[in-house]
């Protein structure tokens, strides 16, 4: 007994990407980020300052479909909006988290926890509440300090949700 196997092509992380940023270039989401697995698991992340809608999704999804062959490569695809539980992978999550609460873990191991403030291409600026007594104070007071972390600092940061 012969089995023969489909030949199939490793798809190029880099053909997905060419054919999600020009889909993109002129529309207000921005790319999270692409895996592309052995055995041709694509998953692509995207997002946008007023959240994404499956429609959205979907559109995308032909779009990549329509750039890849099915005849020469056999594929799984997922398009999805970047988990508000996972930490940030590009600037633009920054910039849309101003505002927000957010968990920073430094690679020193250092946990904050504070309001972005700010977010350019080298730091982010991050608002700290801290208990301090003042001197001849019976009872401690909370102030807000603001403190800039560079990115070559940080390891990962997180949206924090709250439910009051």
């Amino acid at each position: 007994r012969i089995c023969y196997k489909k030949n199939k092509t490793m798809i190029l992380k880099d053909t997905v990407k060419q054919i999600v940023e020009s889909f993109l270039s002129n529309k207000d989401y921005y790319l999270v980020d692409i895996i592309v697995t052995k055995d041709n698991r694509i998953s692509v992340e995207i997002d946008h300052f007023e959240g994404v809608s499956i429609d959205f999704c979907i559109e995308l999804s032909k779009e990549i479909e329509s750039g890849l062959d099915r005849e020469t490569e056999d594929y799984e695809l997922e398009v999805s909006s970047a988990g508000l539980t996972e930490p940030f992978k590009v600037l633009k999550q920054y910039e849309k988290n101003i505002g927000n609460e957010v968990e920073v873990l430094t690679k020193a191991g250092i946990k904050m926890t504070g309001v972005l403030k700010s977010s350019d291409s080298e730091k982010i600026t991050l608002q700290l509440e801290k208990q301090i007594k003042p001197e001849g104070a019976k009872r401690k007071i909370t102030v807000s300090e603001d403190t800039e972390i560079p990115f070559e600092n940080i390891k990962s940061t997180k949206y924090i949700i709250r439910f009051k």
